[in-house]
């Protein structure tokens, strides 16, 4: 059975997890360098249930700002190169499709989140973007901005159970996202007080993993938008989102 939590790590230094790594309900990348550590954290939680793949992305170690993907596929910017391309398709699961794509807005993955269903986009991504995003990831796309920034990859942590968004987030709209995304939506942080949620952190339909700086606050808040703990603890956490909406406010 799964065990169904999140953990804290940290990438060298940083608490950025949603930088270094992509995960989904069929595989997650993790890039190269960093501490063994980092990666053995992700293998240890995942590796029964799912491939931990490293890899760059154009030579670079941003690897979950610049892919968007979920469990039908995977979209890596045009800068790919073939090698990386080559290792992807090997390493991913049978019937995960990977392509590149020719986007101007090439950190893809601070434009686009996305779950097993729903993808929220960058208004200006491209046409042609936008029907790769549809036909590749088996997705209905929206353009949308969150708390007036058109980069919703970057603020917004989506699973199929729930999503979190920037603390700045009104509640109106939360409940606009609420009613696209077919999930619960809450704003808050991870990271102790960090909006980036979305480069913050990495999620999936079972795991969560956030940096080591993450208040105990904030991880039960986690734990409860995407549905990751026991339901007597649900009350307990209602009061301590609260606490940390007003503590950040």
């Amino acid at each position: 059975a799964l065990s169904v939590m999140a953990t804290r790590c940290q990438f060298e230094n940083s608490n950025e997890v949603g930088v270094f790594a992509k995960l989904t309900n069929t595989y997650c990348l993790v890039s190269p360098g960093g501490s063994e550590n980092f990666y053995s954290v992700f293998e240890s939680e995942l590796a029964d249930d799912i491939p931990v793949i490293h890899t760059s992305i154009a030579g670079t170690r941003i690897i979950g700002r610049l892919t968007a993907g979920n469990k039908n596929g995977l979209l890596v910017p045009s800068t790919t190169t073939d090698q990386e391309l080559q290792h992807l398709s090997n390493s991913l699961p049978e019937g995960v499709k990977v392509r590149r794509v020719e986007e101007r807005l090439s950190a893809l993955g601070n434009c686009i989140v996305c779950n097993d269903h729903v993808a929220l986009v960058h208004p200006d991504l491209d046409q042609d973007t936008e029907e790769i995003i549809a036909d590749v990831l088996g997705v209905e796309v929206f353009r949308q901005s969150i708390a007036k920034n058109v980069l919703v990859g970057s603020y917004c942590a989506l699973s199929n159970q729930g999503a979190l968004v920037h603390a700045k987030t009104s509640i109106e709209e939360q409940k606009e996202l609420s009613a696209l995304l077919q999930v619960p939506v809450t704003a808050g942080t991870v990271n102790r007080g960090s909006d980036v949620v979305g480069a913050g952190m990495v999620v999936n339909d079972w795991a969560a993993f956030c940096g080591l700086d993450t208040t105990s606050t904030e991880l039960a808040v986690l734990e409860a938008i995407y549905n990751l703990q026991d339901a007597d603890q649900s009350a307990i956490v209602k009061d301590m989102r609260d606490s940390l909406i007003d503590e950040y406010a």
